[in-house]
């Protein structure tokens, strides 16, 4: 007994080694104490803002911004931004989407692309009393700049033109040539973005980091993580809509058979809704708890060291939360249910859309393949809908373009810890796949819990500090290009 008693002890002595032994070999990059000063206020830069704000280029379900409102957004621009406009050659492609051409001095270096969009999302007929400003109001107040698309994506497309007018002001001629690739209708699939993609990929352009939306530095977002992170989207997941269609015998509601289309539909979902994907703890949501581990507090640190014990704890405490969720599982969203059209009368159709977001390592074709498999009904036909799309290829972030991106973003928000991240929703930069080497996404502001419930709903809001430093940062961006012949 006492050998048994002996032996277990060791056994635990030894599992403590281990599990102390990696914790403690995490790497914690050295961070600033806070963010450093904001830069100087623009007033100008943020008047140009404001003003971009206040053109209502909404896309709908039924469609993209109207030409009046592409055109004056076009107008406004061209007033904002005069070198720009005067030394940069500037194309209008799938009538509204804008691709302007920095040409570089050295047209063996890959290109840099850096990808905004100019739409947003509707505001809620009957929120608007909600808002702290009006929505399309542009308004500047409490140190913030108010309105629909100041997040998402106006703040970046400005901030990208500001810098571009600073360089040219300056003389400043870029080695790489600099695309800017802005689509006119990202919130509805990016149909202006596709078209801009495959006109580079016509014209062979050697295009080596593209750079889009999508993350961003969290901070206080991500429980349990100490310092603020700066996220680097290294992939997004895919989308696939799916519609259920039965067909059922008509008749009395006084008499129901067993022949019900509403009933096979509804249990057609249930079975999609009740057995989820399984959760991985593995790709771009794995290295992102990778490289926060080092910035957690000491429980939560010592399980994400040792995920080779702790995974089943770890996909508990994430599956505890929708969007923590959503980062490490294939989600399944029934959306639509359609049946009948009076209460007294038999349906005799019935149909349903369940959407998904794939993550990578899933597919479109095995999604749907399991989707068939898990409704096991062949009166249920389960088709895919239009806008499928797998999920990114994941960035190489050991590759030369990631780690620099990183090192830009880490000298920029040095209080702020780097880790890479999967992308939930999509963006335009997945339409850039395979025309540049490595696409990110990276939204550079700084972003609080109260912040994520900005983007597509009430106040959304910029910083006027977050702003002018958004600024800087794609001004450094595109004045860094030091590289050797050939190499971004």
């Amino acid at each position: 007994m006492k050998r048994v008693a002996l032996a277990a002890g060791l056994v635990v002595l030894a599992l403590v080694a281990v599990l102390a032994f990696n914790t403690l070999r995490l790497e914690r990059q050295p961070l600033a104490d806070a963010a450093p000063p904001a830069p100087a206020v623009d007033e100008r830069a943020l008047d140009r803002l404001a003003g971009a704000i206040r053109i209502p280029t909404i896309s709908s379900e039924a469609g993209p911004p109207s030409a009046e409102s592409l055109a004056a957004f076009h107008d406004h621009l061209r007033a904002s931004f005069p070198l720009v406009h005067a030394r940069l050659a500037r194309e209008v492609i799938a009538g509204h989407s804008l691709l302007y051409t920095w040409a570089g001095s050295d047209g063996a270096v890959p290109a840099l692309l850096l990808a905004a969009h100019q739409d947003v999302v509707p505001v809620e007929a009957g929120s608007e009393g909600k808002w702290a400003h009006p929505p399309f109001s542009g308004a500047i107040a409490g140190g913030f700049v108010w309105g629909r698309g100041a997040i998402d994506d106006k703040a970046s497309l400005m901030a990208i033109l500001e810098a571009v007018e600073r360089l040219l002001e300056r003389g400043f001629q870029p080695r790489q040539t600099i695309y800017l690739a802005f689509g006119h209708d990202e919130e509805i699939g990016g149909n202006g973005a596709r078209a801009m993609a495959a006109a580079l990929r016509a014209r062979r352009a050697n295009i080596g980091f593209a750079l889009d939306e999508g993350s961003a530095v969290t901070d206080g977002v991500v429980a349990g993580v100490t310092v603020p992170v700066a996220l680097i989207g290294i992939a997004e997941k895919g989308y696939l809509s799916v519609e259920l269609s039965a067909s059922g015998s008509a008749g009395h509601s006084s008499m129901p058979g067993d022949d019900n289309a509403a009933v096979r539909i509804a249990r057609a979902v249930d079975r999609l809704a009740s057995q989820p994907f399984p959760a991985r703890l593995d790709g771009p949501t794995g290295a992102m708890l990778d490289d926060i581990a080092p910035y957690t507090d000491w429980p939560l640190r010592i399980a994400l060291a040792n995920r080779w014990l702790s995974a089943p704890l770890v996909r508990r405490q994430l599956l505890a939360s929708p969007q923590s969720a959503a980062a490490i599982r294939t989600t399944t969203a029934p959306s639509i249910l359609a049946a009948g059209t009076k209460d007294n009368v038999l349906p005799q159709t019935a149909r349903a859309a369940v959407n998904h977001r794939l993550l990578p390592g899933d597919t479109v074709d095995s999604v749907l393949a399991r989707d068939r498999a898990v409704v096991d009904d062949p009166q249920v036909k389960v088709r895919p809908l239009g806008g499928a799309t797998d999920p990114t290829p994941v960035a190489d972030a050991r590759g030369e373009d990631y780690t620099r991106f990183a090192a830009l973003v880490r000298s920029h928000y040095p209080h702020a810890a780097v880790a890479r991240s999967l992308v939930l929703g999509a963006t335009d930069g997945r339409h850039y796949a395979g025309v540049a080497r490595t696409v990110l996404r990276f939204l550079p502001l700084t972003l609080g819990k109260e912040d994520l419930a900005r983007f597509h709903g009430n106040d959304e809001r910029v910083s006027v500090g977050d702003y002018m430093r958004a600024i800087g940062f794609y001004e450094r961006l595109m004045a860094g290009e030091r590289s050797p012949k050939g190499r971004p």
